[in-house]
């Protein structure tokens, strides 16, 4: 179902919690000023963390109530469900193996979800998940979050209009060097749960940044690949799961795909990128460079079409806050994530339709499968000798 006429959230403010997050978690901290950014939800409630007093001092120091600064998320589903002022959506910042848990609490006590990705530990949970979200009816926006730069909504724009031609190549890049070192082993806390397979699920690296790469590849080129072959490494000694990947991706409609994506590559912080070439043109967005698109029809030389510029218009020029080369970015791309499921699901909640363009910038609880489908395919296709691996169908 799609709701909505467009990005009004109404005459109040959306009443929202979250779970995970606390104190020294470094991306509930991000999602919290995407939340605040257009200033249309407020955070009232939280399961900030599992130990009482670490949730209570994280709830203080964000201004939520003792009263409503919960240290089992499974109580604070309940009681903010029987709350006349209580939660109208929940937002996961946990670890993966959490994701599935949560959500479901919250979907089965008629709460609205958004949850950071990967959607969980298992392909199992995804589907068991994915179901309970359909049956619910209920809004399921999973934080993918590069889907929120203009630059990269314009690039699906221009694919979409058939201006590339026929999609002949994808290829997408995230590239970090964080876990170069074996921190995890030290007990860093973001690398140590990061690297375990009971919290991460069956992959780290691809389940970390591989599964934004694969988002920002389907969201641009509007295709998902059939099947994948893939090679993964786990390079530093010692490390329980991968740090590197390298995967093959072709599609039923003949295009070809390669995706990379590595932890353990020294001097690159975080390189994330997207190319995607048809037979009349290509693109490419660098994630280090937001404001820009490279574009080059065949035969003609490239240009730069910048963020606020007389050239982009569209999507971009909906969510771009600022005029051209007044620089927007990481945040601002969690903003417009943010912005646009709060008007989803203040939408559905008033019974309104909502414009199928808006909804279809907002990654679902089906995108979120699809992330996780590519993810088992992969680690299929690896413990197998890189041989091609189906990616399950969609339902």
């Amino acid at each position: 179902m799609v709701y909505a006429t467009g990005d009004k959230i109404g005459p109040r403010r959306l009443r929202v919690g979250m779970v995970g997050g606390g104190r020294n978690a470094f991306i509930g901290a991000v999602h919290r000023m995407a939340l605040r950014l257009d200033d249309r939800a407020d955070l009232v409630a939280g399961a900030l963390s599992s130990d009482p007093e670490n949730a209570k001092l994280s709830g203080a120091d964000i201004g939520i109530a003792g009263d409503r600064a919960y240290s089992d998320y499974r109580k604070m589903a309940e009681a903010e469900a029987r709350r006349p002022d209580g939660i109208e959506a929940v937002v996961i910042v946990t670890p993966n193996h959490l994701h599935a848990p949560v959500a479901r609490a919250f979907l089965e006590a008629g709460i609205d979800v958004i949850c950071d990705k990967p959607l969980s530990a298992s392909l199992k949970e995804a589907e068991e998940l994915a179901a309970l979200a359909r049956k619910s009816g209920l809004v399921f926006a999973v934080t993918l979050n590069n889907t929120g730069y203009a630059m990269v909504r314009h690039a699906r724009e221009l694919v979409a209009s058939g201006t590339l031609g026929k999609i002949r190549i994808v290829r997408a890049e995230y590239i970090q060097d964080w876990l170069t070192l074996p921190i995890d082993a030290d007990g860093q806390k973001q690398a140590e749960w990061r690297t375990d397979p009971a919290r991460a699920g069956r992959s780290a690296c691809l389940a970390d940044i591989g599964v934004h790469a694969f988002s920002l590849a389907h969201f641009v080129s509007g295709m998902a690949p059939s099947e994948v072959a893939a090679d993964l490494t786990t390079f530093v000694p010692g490390r329980r799961l991968d740090d590197n990947a390298h995967v093959l991706m072709r599609y039923a409609s003949g295009a070809r795909g390669v995706l990379v994506a590595s932890q353990v590559s020294p001097g690159n912080y975080n390189r994330l990128s997207v190319k995607v070439y048809g037979d009349k043109a290509g693109l490419e967005w660098h994630g280090h460079e937001p404001e820009y698109l490279r574009f080059c029809e065949f035969g003609k030389p490239h240009v730069i079409l910048t963020r606020g510029g007389a050239a982009v218009g569209g999507e971009a020029a909906r969510v771009s806050r600022m005029p051209a080369e007044h620089p927007e970015g990481y945040v601002e791309g969690f903003g417009n994530l943010y912005r646009d499921a709060i008007a989803l699901i203040s939408a559905r909640r008033r019974g309104e339709l909502m414009e199928s363009r808006l909804a279809a910038m907002v990654p679902s609880v089906e995108d979120g499968l699809i992330g996780m489908r590519f993810i088992e395919a992969s680690v299929d296709s690896h413990e197998a000798g890189g041989v091609w691996t189906q990616i399950a169908a969609q339902l």
